[in-house]
């Protein structure tokens, strides 16, 4: 399903200069700009990170805009529902692929969604996946530049079990590769705190009973919990969980939380609540002052809540533009894409290694109230 940024009426840039006109084509008739697929979640369980990449998304295309555009043409957004409950994205994809009518992908979504692409369309046009996810992604022609569940598990959990000495970990987690691999991963990071993870459990998209996880965390005595809950999952266990008076029992700590979840849970649900990521809003550096101050220039005092997947699709938006830089104009089956280092706009300060390496800091906050209080750099 194709459809315009929500942001129009809020955005005070100039109207985009190009009109979508089919493919890039030689000679008189070239299209002037660089169509972009951007695919994220505009409903379902993940729905919640749409408003807010969507916003950075079109952000970072008026600020390349403003400048030299990608490929020295100008970039243009269009928009895909990539919710994991969307039927027609392969459709969707394939269409624009095979009219030319797209250059690139830039995605923020699930690792479910990305396999999807990836059987329709992967390895035909260069495809930016964005967000936090398990690792391992070699496809060629695809950029996973986000950070992945090793850098941010492992020394994560390694500061929790210094501090907090927690022996019995469970783990919950909706029913996809992600949450599987993550918590896989996290059973060696766990054992080698001493503790030890005592059960799992794994819930399909759109679950708001978790009784049966509850009663597994009481009489399996548990005192810390590893959530792997995408969106509105995350809101709805938490809250149950405070409501359940579990918050007493057990910390927890997830890769997946961000700002809007956190305002979701409330306050009186988020006690000893941990979050691990690459990004927070409320991070005091000099590179992420500067993007909050053009993003409120830009959108205006009520734009979305500022979050690790929105700071994603931004961060995507300007590494897609690395990479066709310097007259360059990668072709997916023609060359090998992704070989040399990439400097590129984020605010964390990120950049790419070259082949397939990203280099993203990590940090760990906690809960306090409804906000995020940054407490170390992993």
């Amino acid at each position: 399903m194709l459809s315009p940024s929500p942001f129009a009426a809020a955005d005070r840039s100039p109207p985009a200069r190009c009109v979508v006109d089919g493919a890039r084509r030689a000679g008189p008739f070239a299209r002037q700009e660089f169509n972009v697929a951007l695919c994220v979640p505009l409903g379902g369980t993940a729905g919640i990170w749409g408003p807010s990449s969507l916003a950075c998304a079109k952000l970072a295309a008026h600020e390349l805009n403003c400048d030299s555009g990608i490929d020295a043409l100008n970039c243009r957004l269009i928009t895909v529902n990539a919710a994991d409950d969307a039927a027609d994205i392969e459709s969707t994809l394939k269409e624009l692929v095979d009219a030319g009518d797209i250059d690139a992908i830039v995605g923020m979504h699930t690792s479910a969604v990305r396999h999807r692409i990836l059987r329709a369309v992967g390895g035909q046009v260069p495809f930016v996946y964005t967000p936090l996810y398990e690792g391992g992604e070699s496809t060629p022609g695809v950029f996973a530049i986000g950070e992945t569940t090793a850098r941010q598990l492992s020394p994560a959990i390694a500061w929790i079990g210094r501090r907090h000495k927690p022996k019995r970990w469970f783990a919950v987690g909706n029913d996809y590769v992600w949450p599987r691999i993550s918590h896989r991963l996290a059973r060696g990071y766990i054992g080698e705190t001493g503790g030890e993870l005592v059960g799992e459990r794994y819930v399909p998209f759109g679950t708001t009973d978790f009784s049966e996880a509850f009663d597994a965390i009481r009489k399996g005595q548990v005192d810390a919990v590893l959530l792997s809950l995408v969106g509105q999952d995350a809101i709805e266990f938490n809250r149950a969980f405070g409501r359940a008076g579990l918050t007493r029992l057990a910390l927890r700590l997830s890769c997946s939380i961000a700002e809007n979840e956190l305002l979701g849970i409330g306050a009186e649900n988020s006690d000893e609540l941990y979050m691990t990521c690459g990004y927070f809003a409320s991070l005091d550096t000099d590179a992420n002052l500067a993007f909050k101050a053009r993003y409120r220039a830009h959108f205006g005092e009520r734009a979305p809540t500022l979050n690790t997947f929105g700071q994603s699709a931004y961060e995507g938006m300007h590494f897609l533009a690395a990479l066709f830089g310097a007259g360059r104009t990668p072709r997916v089956r023609s060359e090998p894409l992704g070989h040399a280092p990439l400097a590129y706009r984020s605010a964390r300060e990120a950049h790419y290694e070259g082949d397939g390496s990203t280099h993203t800091p990590i940090y760990l906050a906690r809960a306090e109230g409804n906000a995020f209080r940054v407490l170390t750099r992993l």
